[in-house]
């Protein structure tokens, strides 16, 4: 489920519908990365169950695979360095011209949005999270309204609404792409309230995000490379 914020809804009427390529990698992420991973992978899965929410609920519930019970989480990350100019071919999925469309009228690498789409929902248009959110890139009904997407269970509107905000959140966050998963997952003023401004500062301070976007930033960055041909 993505978060956002009143800055992030002014930034996303900005967004330039061009194919631009931003990339943010900082030297040592992978190291600090694939540490971290390795300490979490000996630490025992955490079984998540499904929870009925109340309204105003947060990001720890939002997204779709996280009420399916366990993560299984991997050992192997997608590095981080070219991974937001990755313009080459990747593996064909339903949606495929949807995706495609979008991500060359936002400038955002179809690789990128198929690993959020896979992690959102799985590719299922109906998806429904426990906290509400709604499609393919699980859009909170009030999101989806200020990203012009009347009807989040049409592919072609829930992907061009989630194109538009991960655009948005390359430009925020200068195209380094934990922060932007991180912010896509907890929303951009937590992320930004860490005061981190690469990839490599935010890992130092990740256990300072919840444990569910520490994994969704993983999920998504090995989704991506299964994508990438």
């Amino acid at each position: 489920m993505m978060q956002i914020d009143s800055i992030s809804w002014k930034q996303m009427t900005d967004v330039p519908q061009v194919n631009t390529n931003s990339t943010g990698s900082a030297a040592g992420f992978v190291d600090v990365l694939s540490s971290l991973i390795q300490e979490e992978a000996s630490s025992q899965l955490v079984e998540r169950s499904i929870t009925q929410l109340a309204p105003g609920v947060t990001f720890k519930d939002g997204l779709l695979w996280q009420q399916l019970g366990a993560v299984q989480e991997s050992n192997s990350y997608y590095p981080v360095e070219g991974a937001l100019n990755d313009t080459g071919a990747t593996k064909p999925t339903t949606f495929e011209e949807l995706i495609t469309s979008a991500g060359e009228r936002y400038g955002v690498p179809v690789s990128l949005i198929k690993a959020v789409i896979d992690a959102e929902s799985s590719f299922d248009p109906n998806a429904v999270s426990s906290a509400g959110a709604k499609g393919l890139m699980q859009l909170m009904d009030g999101t989806a309204r200020g990203l012009g997407v009347s009807n989040p269970f049409d592919p072609a509107q829930n992907i061009e609404g989630g194109t538009k905000y991960l655009s948005s959140l390359i430009q925020r966050f200068g195209g380094e792409l934990a922060m932007v998963l991180a912010a896509y997952n907890a929303g951009p003023t937590r992320v930004a309230g860490l005061g981190a401004s690469s990839d490599e500062e935010l890992m130092s301070m990740v256990h300072m995000l919840p444990e569910e976007t520490q994994a969704y930033i993983g999920k998504v960055m090995n989704a991506q490379s299964k994508y990438s041909l």
